[in-house]
């Protein structure tokens, strides 16, 4: 049995179970929307179905994202011996390129003294030099904890709400904003000459997200039947619990959703879905977590042209991500001369958290920016296409960290 096992384990290795590059590629082909918007200046949701679920529909990415990338994980530990050190390296790696390039892709100006983003490659980041340490214990272990950080953080709410509002600069309070509240609570400054330092992305819960991910890899050298037995338990129960969570206000979110004739200043199904990301709650976890789960049995017996090409992003997601921030600012800045006659000196602020309101009327329709999205989705395809020939042929040993 154990030798059965192992023989699963290469098998994923070397086929790549082609529903994970699938969820990954759509994950990086949906994020890039919200990316564009940034540059729009489209809000981030609203009350109308059209902006909200513009919005909305990019929620999956982040939650998929980490979780995968625990999976990923565990694929590697069980093909390599030096999973801790790979784990804390490319941590580290992840940290620095999102304070350096990725910073300068989403700002193209050099006020680096006034401005830091710690954002999601950050929070991808930390998790994986947690979890360089957790990956020493028991798989069992590090799923319970991550089950029980992602279950239990909330409990925090009522605290929080009494906490943030005294968060001052010093060295606890910090650590409150890295490791929780985030930038609700403000930023953080380094003294006068500064960095500024927005936390965009908390390490709890994403760090539980992570290492749920990673007990999730046991179940994928099962036999196909029972792995999809127990994708579709997982999927449809977090759908559940999220349903009865969620709909009676019970658990999981800080934000009790409302109609407009409770007071609610959007519809009713718009505000059951608006549950939090920042800090991501249970709800915002159950809600997306739960249809990408339920969708690996099926995607797995998705084949042809276009499901290949969306998993070739997921064979590449981080070449993807380097490369899209810095394409779609340059799409932004030829978009906005073709529009005005003139690129608007406000790409040039600190986005996506430390820019100021897009100065009047300037705001692209929506349409202008799906076309901007899809144009650049094409030019990625061929960029990523490319460099994953390049990859599959080299043996370089830095190629893994990319």
């Amino acid at each position: 049995m154990e030798e059965m096992a192992t023989d699963r384990i290469a098998e994923l290795k070397s086929s790549r179970l082609a529903s994970i590059d699938l969820i990954r590629g759509a994950v990086m082909v949906l994020m890039a929307i919200d990316h564009v918007r940034v540059f729009s200046a489209v809000p981030a949701g609203g009350s109308t179905a059209d902006v909200f679920f513009t919005r909305w529909i990019t929620h999956f990415c982040a939650p998929a994202f980490l979780f995968l990338a625990g999976t990923s994980a565990f694929v590697y530990g069980r093909k390599h011996q030096d999973l801790s050190r790979f784990l804390l390296i490319r941590g580290a790696w992840l940290i620095f390129l999102e304070l350096t390039f990725i910073r300068l892709s989403w700002t193209f100006n050099l006020d680096f003294v006034h401005y830091e983003m710690a954002g999601a490659i950050w929070v991808i980041g930390w998790s994986m030099i947690i979890m360089a340490m957790l990956v020493k214990l028991p798989v069992r272990v590090v799923g319970i904890i991550g089950l029980v950080i992602i279950g239990g953080h909330n409990l925090l709410d009522p605290f929080m709400r009494d906490l943030v509002p005294t968060l001052g600069n010093d060295v606890g309070a910090a650590l409150w904003k890295v490791m929780y509240v985030g930038f609700f609570a403000g930023p953080i400054s380094f003294g006068a000459d500064g960095p500024n330092l927005i936390v965009l992305y908390s390490i709890i819960p994403w760090v539980g997200v992570m290492a749920a991910g990673y007990a999730f890899g046991t179940i994928l050298p099962l036999e196909p039947s029972r792995r999809n037995r127990l994708c579709y338990g997982v999927g449809i129960g977090s759908i559940v619990l999220f349903l009865l969570f969620r709909g009676l206000n019970l658990y999981g979110d800080p934000w009790p959703w409302t109609s407009p004739t409770d007071g609610g200043d959007m519809p009713g199904i718009l505000s059951f879905l608006n549950t939090s990301k920042y800090p991501a709650s249970l709800s915002f976890l159950l809600m997306t977590l739960g249809p990408a789960v339920l969708l690996i049995p099926w995607l797995e017996r998705l084949r042809g042209a276009f499901a290949e090409k969306v998993a070739l992003f997921g064979r590449v997601p981080f070449f993807f991500y380097l490369l899209h921030i810095p394409l779609i600012h340059v799409a932004a800045l030829v978009a906005s001369f073709i529009m005005y006659g003139e690129v608007s000196s406000w790409l040039f602020a600190n986005h996506p958290m430390g820019a100021p309101r897009a100065p009047g009327g300037y705001q692209w329709s929506l349409w202008t920016l799906y076309l901007v999205w899809v144009l650049t989705i094409v030019i990625l395809y061929f960029a990523c296409r490319r460099y994953a020939k390049f990859k599959s042929e080299g043996k370089a040993w830095w190629l893994k960290y990319l």
